[in-house]
């Protein structure tokens, strides 16, 4: 499992872009850049389209106040589902939002949730992360099925 002081996991994430789906390397994304992170067991499901996603939206601002240059979602979804929440969510260009359809990010990262019981397969458990130039600085990850230490004012507390 990834800790405080590792590199983000270098595996491909997918975004949209004007010309369609992108892959992007994880590892150059990161890369001399400060970036807040926080993952999701999925998109459009309650508590991440209700809390956590609008959470960090409605907390942009003050991130890059402090010097964030970018927010981003990863979530086990593939690139349209997550490009259709965020203009569901009305994130425009503040949240980046990243697929990680195959899991690879996640798997990479230790963070898996499997879900397969009740029908969601292999999914991201819940944690936010600030990254400074690729390294971790710090990660909060939910235990399983909680909501206290992934949202975008417990990130803002350690900038």
């Amino acid at each position: 499992m990834i800790k405080v002081g590792d590199y983000v996991p270098d595996t491909k994430l997918f975004r949209m872009c004007p010309e369609g789906s992108e892959s992007i390397s994880s590892l150059e994304w990161f890369s001399g850049i400060n970036a807040v992170v926080f993952a999701v067991p999925g998109a459009f499901t309650p508590l991440c389209s209700a809390r956590h996603l609008p959470g960090y939206l409605t907390k942009s601002a003050e991130f890059f106040a402090k010097g964030i240059d970018k927010i981003a979602c990863i979530s086990v979804n593939d690139v349209y589902v997550m490009h259709a929440w965020g203009e569901n969510q009305g994130v425009n260009n503040e949240i980046e939002m990243l697929a990680d359809g195959s899991g690879l990010f996640t798997k990479a990262a230790g963070l898996v949730l499997d879900l397969s019981d009740a029908g969601f397969g292999i999914r991201s458990g819940r944690y936010a992360m600030l990254v400074r130039d690729s390294v971790i600085t710090n990660l909060h990850i939910e235990q399983s099925g909680k909501f206290e230490v992934s949202d975008a004012e417990s990130m803002l507390g350690v900038i």
